[in-house]
């Protein structure tokens, strides 16, 4: 392991939760600063314009539309992530929906995926509500933050391994600012890839060998953290039953217990 230690001050080994208020009552201006540099960072990734073929794929869907969605003015742009900054829980998903964030500019909203992951993290405590439709909705997060390998919707959902690289370094910074965290959820293989990409090139992990993707599949890392995969809420994997909600619940209720956030039902 090399650089754990100067890419991640805030984990100890031993996984307990380590406070940087030194000299400062309740750390209330640490973590000011720590919004800050998220907020900045959430700006930066909306006006990223690094994929052309991204780009251009992301405003034609906006200036088309689909049919139900005539109504909208598209958000078109990379999506910035969403959630609590004081977050211990990383959801990680893969990229935004041509109809679903890119529409709406959040996260998981206003598409099937979304449909079946807003209750779930409703009832684990995590969300404000179990739906979620626009960036304007209300919804708040508790405990969990909302983000992706790659910030703009891809044709076939399907983006390529140089635009998940150019992707890259704003999912660097985000885990860095996250100063809490304690759990990645990943959810789909390629989040999953797309996580220990990171963990080599900050030095956490020499090799991404004995990490393999399965539903379920969990890992103590070595500087802390856990990792959890789940598949993804695609409704290809929610219509057919390869994911439950049984299943998903039971990946968010584990988060919960490994974060040492109490149980609660919402």
């Amino acid at each position: 392991m090399h650089g754990t230690a100067s890419f991640y001050p805030h984990v100890v080994p031993d996984g307990q939760y380590m406070r940087r208020t030194a000299g400062r009552e309740a750390g209330k201006p640490v973590q000011k600063k720590k919004q800050s540099a998220l907020e900045a960072l959430q700006k930066r990734i909306a006006a990223c314009n690094q994929c052309v073929r991204l780009r251009e794929y992301c405003a034609e869907i906006g200036r088309v539309k689909r049919r139900a969605y005539s109504d909208w003015e598209y958000w078109a742009r990379p999506v910035p992530s969403f959630g609590d900054p004081r977050a211990r829980v990383l959801i990680l998903g893969l990229a935004p929906g041509a109809h679903g964030s890119n529409r709406t500019g959040r996260p998981f909203t206003g598409d099937g995926s979304g449909d079946f992951l807003w209750p779930v993290l409703y009832e684990a405590g995590f969300a404000s509500q179990a739906e979620s439709h626009s960036r304007d909705d209300g919804m708040k997060m508790t405990g969990a933050w909302i983000t992706s390998v790659g910030r703009c919707a891809p044709p076939k959902n399907k983006p390529l391994p140089e635009e998940l690289r150019n992707c890259a370094p704003f999912l660097d910074e985000e885990l860095h600012a996250l100063r809490q965290l304690r759990v990645v959820v990943c959810l789909g293989k390629i989040a999953f890839d797309g996580y220990l990409a990171h963990l080599t090139r900050t030095g956490v992990l020499e090799s991404r060998r004995g990490y393999d993707f399965a539903h379920a599949a969990e890992y103590r890392l070595p500087h802390g953290m856990h990792l959890l995969a789940s598949y993804h809420p695609s409704l290809q994997n929610t219509n057919t039953g390869k994911l439950t909600r049984a299943m998903f619940m039971r990946i968010f209720d584990r988060a919960r217990l490994l974060a040492g956030i109490p149980q609660q039902r919402a």
